[in-house]
């Protein structure tokens, strides 16, 4: 057999077979992975129809949201419905099996981007507006550097500051996305200027995932002192450090690989976030590689215990209309959070200014502090609740998850949290 020629994969059209195999056409996809021209049939037959991307459906109604597709939109030419739609992991398990017969997967440099996208959805590019900055306020550039690697990051520094320390925020951004496009579409730099903290958004590069995502799924980015956790740990301290950040009030948050990430740092560094948030992401310890990956956020696998850590004080917002990670993830962020001291459940269900309904489920301590937050938000999909359309991904219909992961957080300090496991 003649050796595999990986040279042309740098030309091939990824979106092309995301499509494909999303719609179990395999062997077209196959062709298309081979150098093979683009099937006819693949062809949109409206270009000026925007395609959606898995569950996102572009806003065409004036309201900036991108959500499910509804039944009465017709998308068949482009993506299946949700019942239709082949399992991704045994369609990428399909492809990297002939792949494998042929003598080639281990030369596929874009396979695993391919299938990041796939998974994640988040192809939009970054925002083109212009982050405003209040005068007296800085939105800057730094470079975190350590023995396991180096991210860049943006800090957003509130004006009107007089010297006094202030809480610190991580973002972390979905795939494609970039600190940019998250802050404009989470709106949480205007939130740091009227509340009083500080933002930080580290950068995932192409350099570390083909689609800009974190590798939520790799055992390797699991861990303490090790991989992604340990970089963004890292990041968290520099901005503490640098900008008089307080060491007590620390805290993470994520959307979709982000939210992934989030949930990893809240069990890997529990001395060190006082609180996270998780936006349609998945719990730590979900997927340990690429096929269980596509398998959890399809509703596969199980709750993953925490480990000896303390329980992390966790607020979690997931569509029920998601049909990128399944709702059933932001259940499992909730249960491998909880303590194993007893508390108190409170639901409410209502509706946001926008026309979002959804269920929120609170559970307190025996001090009445709430330390798990579940918005359930129906018929919302894979998009971060409340956001600005000038970002990507974001639902402006509300309820604001930026808001409310804030007024969560800042109840919440490391000084007074009780170990909780």
């Amino acid at each position: 057999m003649a050796p595999f020629d990986a040279t042309h994969f740098s030309a091939i059209d990824m979106a092309a077979v995301t499509r494909l195999t999303q719609a179990g056409r395999l062997a077209e996809a196959m062709a298309l992975l081979q150098g093979k021209p683009a099937p006819e049939a693949d062809a949109p037959k409206d270009t000026k129809r925007p395609r959606p991307i898995l569950d996102m459906v572009a806003p065409t109604d004036g309201t900036g949201a991108w959500t499910a597709p509804g039944a009465d939109r017709d998308t068949t030419a482009d993506a299946p419905t949700q019942a239709a739609r082949p399992d991704p992991a045994q369609a990428l398990r399909a492809l990297s099996e002939r792949f494998t017969k042929a003598g080639g997967l281990a030369a596929m440099p874009n396979l695993e981007g391919f299938g990041q996208g796939l998974g994640q959805g988040l192809g939009r590019g970054p925002a083109t507006k212009p982050i405003p900055v209040p005068e007296g306020a800085r939105f800057e550039t730094r470079r975190f550097t350590s023995a396991g690697g180096a991210r860049d990051y943006k800090v957003y520094v509130p004006s009107g500051r007089t010297g006094e320390t202030l809480p610190v925020i991580v973002m972390l951004h979905g795939c494609t996305q970039s600190p940019d496009d998250f802050a404009a579409g989470t709106r949480m730099n205007a939130l740091a200027e009227t509340q009083g903290f500080l933002v930080a958004y580290p950068a995932q590069p192409p350099s570390a995932n083909a689609q800009k995502c974190w590798n939520w799924f790799n055992a390797g980015d699991q861990q303490r002192e090790g991989g992604e956790p340990a970089l963004i740990a890292g990041i968290a301290r520099a901005v503490v450090a640098e900008f008089g950040g307080d060491a007590t009030r620390v805290y993470v948050a994520g959307l979709s690989a982000g939210g992934a990430a989030a949930a990893i740092m809240a069990a890997t560094y529990p001395d060190l976030f006082a609180a996270v948030g998780v936006h349609s992401g998945l719990a730590c310890g979900a997927a340990r590689d690429m096929p269980s990956a596509f398998a959890a956020m399809n509703g596969g696998g199980a709750v993953q215990a925490r480990g000896n850590g303390p329980a992390v004080p966790t607020i979690v917002f997931h569509g029920d209309g998601d049909r990128t990670v399944h709702p059933v993830n932001g259940e499992r962020v909730i249960a491998q959070a909880t303590p194993a001291e007893a508390l108190g459940t409170t639901v409410t269900n209502g509706t946001a200014p926008g026309g979002t309904r959804y269920t929120r489920t609170v559970r307190t301590d025996e001090a009445g502090r709430a330390v798990l937050e579940h918005w359930l938000l129906h018929g919302t999909g894979h998009a971060w609740s409340g956001g600005s359309p000038d970002g990507s991904y974001t639902d402006p219909r509300g309820p604001d998850a930026s808001a409310e992961m804030v007024r969560f957080f800042l109840a919440h300090t490391l000084a007074e949290r009780p170990t909780r496991h």
